[in-house]
């Protein structure tokens, strides 16, 4: 079984993409997790999806969550994607 790969699209100077970085720190450790963060300052494509939504957590590919992560709800759906 294959671990989720969780993803942080985060942007240089933004307050809430620290705030995110714990937020998943915390979760992805406690399930004993990996997580990678990805900046969308290099990156036109992904500013223009995902501009007015930065932070954003992808969990296999599918936003779960931006601004503010909500961890309760991240944990949740790392375990069911474990559980698969």
């Amino acid at each position: 079984m294959a671990s989720p790969r969780v993803v942080l699209i985060t942007k240089a100077d933004c307050h809430l993409c620290e705030d995110a970085r714990d937020a998943v720190s915390r979760v992805t450790a406690s399930l004993g997790l990996e997580w990678s963060e990805e900046l969308v300052d290099n990156q036109p494509e992904l500013r223009e999806r995902y501009a007015e939504e930065i932070p954003v957590v992808l969990v296999d590919g599918v936003q779960r969550d931006f601004w503010k992560i909500d961890e309760a709800r991240l944990a949740r759906v790392l375990q069911r994607a474990l559980a698969q």
